[in-house]
């Protein structure tokens, strides 16, 4: 299937009230793994819904190719049934009296799909999610995994061209959803078919998708790759909403706190020619917590940014350290692998390499260092 393009595409559900998705432009790729992105109400779902059908637009259009799906300015609208899609709902809506076969079949009976042929097409869906071995059980002796995996098949039976999956994973356990991610990466990557999937976690979004859009609001933030969209977000919104711990941002300039100003320090002067980077449009700066790292007296700092911070807290996770840092009034937080032997209270000295700082204008817009500073940029190190 062609890509999937909505152009100005706006959704109030009353006349007069607020916009669930407003003035969408979004291109789907043809074959991608798309996930819609962002907090409850952002009009991720709402986006879904439109795409599959199940709403009408308020204004704009939705089209697959050239073949138009809805447009509101030609009064065109193609019904769920024709348009070639398979919807997975996040509650399962699997038949109770039916068993699983009967529930993946179900599709395919509808379509009146010749007995051989839709056994064929059972089994091999049945197969490819792992569960022909409860092919004769009922919904309800199913684990929850289990029972996503029939709602899955039901939809990889009637081979659509597109699936469209909303948030299919959040009833399930931890352990249910690694498995099921992995399940879900698999899928796409064996049957080549565009996934549109709708979810609220972002390591899902991570973990799955090829291309990740961020919304807020009703409004598209970024359409990226997921990890331009970590290393290089568009804006303040994305930068904090991707990351856990969230990235460290902290207003930036002459006047700001103590870390603001020795940032504002460090990106006007640094030892190297350069003017203000406030006056340039910087306003607010961006550090990961894993891109700080603690340095000690031996370490060379000189090309980066450092500066001293105290202890709040030392959280252990197994795998990683979490520090909870204090400068002035201001709490960021540092991730490392490596065991530290500070406690709370104590100062430490902190560094990040230039590369490692994010750089956003006063309406919370990406400026890049390197249009900002390129000879700092040009000194920075991995």
């Amino acid at each position: 299937m062609p890509d999937i393009t909505l152009t100005a595409v706006s959704k109030a559900y009353s006349a007069g009230g607020p916009l669930a998705v407003d003035n969408l432009d979004l291109t789907i790729p043809d074959g991608s793994f798309t996930c819609l992105l962002g907090p409850s109400g952002c009009g991720k779902t709402t986006t879904l819904r439109m795409i599959a059908g199940l709403e009408h637009p308020t204004q704009g259009s939705i089209r697959v190719g050239d073949r138009q799906l809805d447009s509101v300015e030609r009064g065109i609208f193609v019904p769920p049934e024709k348009r070639g899609m398979g919807l997975v709902f996040q509650n399962y809506a699997l038949w109770p009296h039916l068993s699983v076969r009967r529930n993946v079949e179900f599709g395919l009976t509808v379509r009146k799909t010749p007995s051989a042929e839709r056994k064929r097409l059972v089994d091999a869906a049945l197969t490819m999610m792992q569960i022909l071995h409860v092919a004769d059980r009922y919904p309800s002796q199913l684990s929850g995994g289990q029972q996503q995996r029939v709602s899955l098949a039901r939809m990889l039976a009637v081979n659509p061209a597109v699936l469209l999956l909303d948030e299919p994973l959040s009833n399930l356990d931890a352990t249910l959803r690694l498995e099921m991610r992995a399940e879900l990466k698999r899928v796409h990557d064996e049957t080549g078919h565009t996934i549109v999937f709708v979810t609220h976690d972002q390591l899902e979004a991570m973990t799955m998708a090829t291309h990740v859009a961020v919304m807020r609001d009703g409004v598209l933030q970024q359409l990226a790759p997921p990890l331009d969209v970590y290393h290089r977000p568009a804006n303040t919104f994305v930068a904090a909403f991707l990351g856990s711990p969230a990235m460290n941002l902290f207003e930036c300039g002459p006047e700001a706190g103590v870390l603001g100003r020795q940032a504002w320090k460090y990106l006007s002067g640094g030892g190297l020619t350069g003017g203000d980077v406030h006056a340039a449009g910087v306003h607010t700066v961006g550090v990961r917590p894993e891109a700080l790292r603690i340095v000690d007296a031996q370490e060379s700092t000189e090309a980066d940014w450092a500066f001293d911070a105290t202890v709040k807290a030392v959280l252990p996770t197994g795998a990683a350290w979490t520090i909870s840092l204090m400068v002035d009034d201001t709490e960021l937080y540092l991730v490392t692998t490596k065991a530290i032997a500070a406690v709370s209270g104590d100062t430490v000295r902190c560094a990040a390499a230039a590369s490692a700082l994010h750089l956003f204008d006063s309406s919370g817009a990406r400026n890049d260092l390197a249009d900002v500073r390129p000879e700092l940029a040009g000194t920075a190190h991995a």
